[in-house]
């Protein structure tokens, strides 16, 4: 655990907050499966680049898994708020720079806030990883599927897990391929409407060699955005 002292001494200008949720995952994932994957990937980061990491935040806008038991949303006003005081409150400790390490692809809300941070304060926050950064790190791991087709609970979650979190991942994740390509109204009819299981991927095809690389494919990207904030990344 860091001290204030020890972030003294390194004077970060950039802080990371990892956002999860708690939603379903199936019968193989826990619900807390978005904030262990934003978790592992700011713990990389932070294994590489002079970052203060924040704690997660562990509830967020989950409310097309609301016909699962378990899950819990805030919304998206709530999580705006909360995101905003972050920033603010960072500030005043002279850490103008937030990175938010979004686990959960439901946080619509977070591109919102992010632009419109920057057009107030431009290079003053990140959102990580991004499209062409999950696209990448899932060629640099090989996985079978891309992103549409593995949406939730599949084989890159598997993966992930597999690697940073193994005793989470429960057994039947071999069996649990569910796809649903065509979900035009899911924000209409939430998840409920296009699967019976939580899941729409591939489970079956996740391995913890494949969660690695996806772990320090992003890692390097990671550094883009650092250059994008005008933050030099280290060589």
């Amino acid at each position: 655990m860091t001290t204030s002292t020890e972030v003294a001494a390194r004077a970060p200008h950039v802080a990371v907050l990892p956002i999860g949720s708690f939603e379903q995952h199936g019968s193989h994932l826990p619900l807390a499966t978005d904030t262990l994957i934003a978790s592992a990937i700011a713990t990389s980061i932070a294994a590489r680049y002079n970052v203060l990491v924040l704690p997660p935040i562990t509830v967020s806008c989950s409310h097309e898994h609301a016909a699962w038991p378990g899950t819990v949303s805030i919304s998206h006003k709530t999580l705006s708020a909360i995101v905003e005081d972050i920033q603010a409150s960072l500030a005043l400790s002279g850490i103008r720079q937030l990175a938010i390490v979004n686990g959960h692809g439901g946080n619509y809300v977070l591109s919102n806030i992010v632009q419109a941070a920057n057009a107030m304060r431009p290079g003053s926050m990140t959102l990580f990883p991004n499209r062409s950064d999950w696209e990448r790190a899932r060629a640099a791991a090989g996985l079978k599927t891309d992103g549409h087709r593995d949406m939730h609970a599949g084989e890159l979650e598997v993966s992930i897990l597999l690697h940073s979190s193994p005793e989470v991942v429960r057994a039947g994740f071999e069996d649990g391929d569910y796809f649903a390509d065509e979900r035009s109204m899911l924000l209409v009819g939430g998840m409920g409407a296009y699967t019976d299981t939580g899941v729409i991927g591939q489970p079956s095809a996740g391995t913890a060699a494949k969660g690695h690389a996806l772990i320090q494919s992003l890692t390097d990207s990671f550094g883009d955005h650092l250059s994008a904030i005008n933050i030099e990344p280290p060589l």
